[in-house]
């Protein structure tokens, strides 16, 4: 939603595509809906267009794709690839103990789904020989490579979240001659809605999650992820970036933007200090516990 905000405060028209809407919530059962996004970006002063899709339907994509085409003239400036959904899918076990069906569900939603819509879109971008595609991702290749091995400890995660790096990069090397720039975009410890419920405060009472899990607090909201894609869509010299694994830490000190606290909140100082240390302890006692 906050990518969407900070897009649309920039003064873009955003599509939001989803299946939660007022009428009939995902699978996931999380309470926010499209409408509220487009309600939200629209009062930032952006245009919102709320529009009910299964990106996992390749139809549905490309009907939103040429509705796209129809209202816009053809013109996408940014693609921002963030679907995900896969928490429950998770299993923190051996490849040959991971429920197989969770498994490659995970990877459906959280890659299969990227190049489906990558699919549809990219002719848009290339038409015109300008845009943007950004593929949200969680670790970029430098805190990756701190776990034990370069093993995040679940094998379809590892998949998912390392297979979106090399997706932008893949985009990247096909698009660069048309004038398009594809690239990986992590944020750090992220303030989601899920994440506040999960530790029982709000975005105002955040702080209070500190006592629960000291690293909290150098966690960041989402409206920092969105304030560093709208600085890298709004870069003329953006395909100079194309292919590479960006954070938004490293981007709010290049380009000086902050969170809205007007921190500038560096997640990789923390992992890379306080945890990479304990993450051979951190990942075999996760990888010890039974599979739900």
């Amino acid at each position: 939603m906050e990518v969407d905000f900070e897009l649309g405060a920039a003064g873009a028209t955003v599509y939001v595509p989803g299946r939660s809407t007022r009428a009939a919530k995902s699978d996931l059962g999380r309470p926010e809906t499209i409408e509220d996004t487009a309600e939200y970006v629209t009062a930032a002063g952006g245009t919102e267009i709320a529009v009910q899709c299964d990106h996992a339907d390749a139809h549905q994509v490309r009907n939103l794709i040429n509705r796209i085409t129809a209202e816009q003239n053809g013109r996408l400036d940014i693609l921002v690839n963030d679907v995900w959904g896969g928490d429950a899918l998770v299993h923190w076990a051996p490849l040959w103990q991971h429920p197989l069906k969770d498994g490659l569900s995970l990877l459906h939603r959280a890659v299969d789904i990227h190049l489906i819509i990558s699919h549809f879109a990219l002719p848009l971008m290339t038409a015109r020989r300008a845009g943007l595609v950004v593929e949200v991702t969680d670790g970029d290749e430098a805190t990756n490579a701190l776990f034990p091995d370069g093993y995040r400890g679940s094998p379809f995660f590892d998949l998912a979240k390392t297979s979106v790096i090399r997706l932008a990069r893949i985009q990247a090397a096909e698009l660069r001659k048309h004038g398009v720039a594809a690239v990986a975009l992590t944020p750090g410890f992220l303030r989601s809605e899920a994440v506040l419920e999960h530790l029982g405060v709000t975005e105002h009472t955040w702080r209070d999650g500190i006592g629960k899990d000291p690293h909290f607090a150098y966690s960041e909201t989402p409206t920092f992820l969105g304030r560093a894609v709208v600085t890298l869509a709004t870069d003329p010299e953006v395909l100079s970036k194309t292919g590479q694994s960006l954070a938004t830490w490293d981007l709010a000190e290049e380009y000086d933007f902050t969170d809205t606290d007007g921190s500038q909140p560096h997640w990789e100082r923390c992992f890379r200090h306080t945890l990479a240390p304990q993450l051979d302890t951190i990942v075999g006692e996760l990888t010890q516990d039974p599979v739900q």
